[in-house]
């Protein structure tokens, strides 16, 4: 039997996704690529609900789905499902529908629908005290960077944010299990890892435990080069963290810090425990410790209340901090959150005129960025290869590629930076 997977969303679903396919590996599946191998007897489509476009891209690949692969098995799971099981389970075209709990028992759920020919939805809910779901991935397709996921669930409740009833409680790897994980994969070969959660500035509580002290072990490890990190919230990682950090040896400098918004009006509009001046400290912490780190976020434009003004302050704070990335989103209403029922909703097309202000800023950030790197000379860990070059990463992950033939998959070699190329640079060996 063969089946594919297709993956919406963050490094925690990407991370979810190869834990799943080397489950039905090992149950004698035969993992395919879905862009490539059709045809194929079941696909997993594992979804993301964070926005609304979100959702309807899920709802379009799976009448796509339905269409082009009829006599597939398809199955619908993860966050989509979880926060709206009634909507999942009225999309007709998926034969499985389970949500992001319980992610073992997909196989069964699978097998069970293979079996009977009836169609399952087993959508667990999230409950307060449950436990970190036992799982890892031991390859991910190239022997360079692997994702290990420490941290699920989301307790803020920002008034935008539908995660905490996608995710459930937060919880986190215990730390024998991550010591464990680290050194499979670095006997795998692995030089890079980045640790990822849903709120990973929440690891370790309930071991008395913090995001630096996994930050630590995971830079202890023998064979561990790079140490990154997914996304961070600035109201609870403070100058000690980023200290141990830069002691560790071994952290990238790129901290993508969660802004959402430069106006503290609309931070508190949004139920963000922070403001623009402990963020620009925060920041000022990490360029003290990490000499060209590259700091990127999110920032999301037309939130309920947002004013003119209150978009400009927060395009001009942007420029302030000098974010090497920005990632540029509309608000999107989500049913079951506080600001779907705010006052002051910004209509579509405002959003969008704000949207493109923001994104050609952070553009011209990024290359204000870039043009710093230019000159420097950066320890880049190659990715893959091509008649164009060899392409890697610096610690600050800023792609380079070089004119070199022979492959340099896996090795960490000290590049030139000469120029800037695309949305990266140019280097030489």
């Amino acid at each position: 039997m063969k089946i594919v997977f297709y993956t919406f969303g963050c490094k925690v679903n990407q991370y979810e996704t190869q834990a799943l396919s080397q489950q039905f590996a090992a149950g004698g599946w035969e993992v395919l690529d879905f862009a490539h191998d059709a045809p194929w007897d079941a696909v997993v489509v594992n979804s993301c609900t964070v926005t609304a476009e979100g959702d309807r891209k899920t709802r379009q690949l799976l009448r796509r789905l339905r269409r082009e692969h009829p006599d597939a098995a398809i199955c619908l799971t993860g966050c989509f499902p979880q926060a709206f099981p009634e909507a999942a389970q009225a999309m007709a075209e998926a034969d499985v529908v389970t949500g992001s709990r319980d992610r073992r028992g997909l196989a069964q759920a699978l097998d069970r629908f293979l079996a009977t020919g009836e169609r399952v939805v087993d959508i667990r809910p999230h409950r307060r005290g449950e436990g970190f779901e036992a799982m890892s991935a031991e390859t991910f397709g190239r022997r360079t960077r692997a994702f290990v996921k420490i941290e699920d669930g989301c307790e803020n409740y920002c008034a935008y944010c539908i995660i905490p009833t996608a995710r459930g409680p937060v919880r986190s790897k215990p730390p024998e299990a991550l010591r464990e994980e680290l050194a499979a994969l670095a006997r795998s070969g692995y030089r890079e890892v980045v640790l990822a959660g849903i709120n990973l500035s929440a690891y370790g509580r309930e071991y008395g435990l913090r995001l630096i002290d996994a930050v630590e072990m995971a830079a202890g490890t023998e064979g561990i080069r790079r140490v990154r990190l997914g996304s961070l919230e600035p109201d609870v990682i403070g100058p000690e963290d980023f200290s141990r950090m830069a002691a560790a040896g071994k952290v990238c400098p790129q901290f993508h810090l969660s802004l959402q918004a430069g106006c503290d009006a609309t931070l508190r509009r949004m139920g963000r425990r922070y403001d623009t001046a402990h963020y620009l400290a925060a920041v000022e912490e990490i360029r003290r410790r990490f000499p060209l780190a590259a700091i990127t976020t999110d920032l999301m434009v037309g939130f309920p209340g947002e004013t003119e003004e209150d978009f400009l302050e927060s395009l001009d704070f942007a420029r302030r901090v000098g974010f090497s990335r920005i990632h540029v989103f509309p608000y999107s209403q989500r049913p079951g959150t506080r600001a779907a029922e705010m006052p002051g909703q910004v209509p579509q097309e405002e959003k969008r005129r704000r949207a493109a202000r923001l994104i050609a800023a952070g553009e011209e950030l990024r290359k204000d960025f870039l043009a710093r790197m230019v000159g420097t000379v950066q320890e880049v860990l190659f990715e893959e290869g091509g008649p164009q070059g060899q392409t890697g990463y610096t610690p600050n992950y800023t792609p380079v590629t070089v004119q070199e033939l022979r492959p340099l998959q896996g090795q960490v070699l000290p590049v030139r930076l000469t120029g800037l190329l695309g949305e990266g640079c140019a280097g030489c060996l």
